[in-house]
């Protein structure tokens, strides 16, 4: 299977039968789209994302943020040697900025400013990277 469509379960009428929601079913629809975006394009597996310790998706972390979070151990990642699937790893960074911090640093040592004019989410990246072992 190359792809997945999901889609959101909307109630249509009022039923005791039908299930009730706790979450809203868009941000849900939404939550496995990114998921399948990670595992697609990222290099994350499924048993990264859910395991049995958490079963679901947090509501207020996107699974990209929340895998992170769990897992601390991993960071602060400092740009200037970093390999490109780390990069993917730290929120804030996709797979075209991955590429510009590659190509960039092979001319010179990314700052924080650097990151910024690449596109970076310095909003959501700066708290799990480092330029050169200095933190913003």
């Amino acid at each position: 299977m190359k792809r997945v469509y999901y889609s959101a379960y909307v109630s249509v009428n009022k039923d005791n039968l039908l299930p009730t929601l706790n979450t809203p079913p868009l941000l849900r629809e939404n939550r496995l789209y990114q998921a399948d975006w990670l595992i697609r394009f990222y290099g994350f597996k499924t048993n990264e994302l859910l395991d049995d310790s958490h079963p679901n998706f947090n509501n207020l972390l996107d699974p990209k943020c929340e895998w992170a979070l769990r897992h601390l151990e991993n960071f602060p990642v400092d740009v200037n040697t970093a390999d490109f699937y780390t990069l993917l790893r730290v929120p804030g960074i996709g797979v075209i900025s991955a590429k510009r911090i590659i190509r960039a640093r092979r001319n010179f040592n990314l700052n924080f400013e650097n990151l910024k004019g690449l596109g970076i989410v310095l909003k959501r990246a700066v708290y799990f990277i480092t330029c050169s072992r200095k933190i913003l």
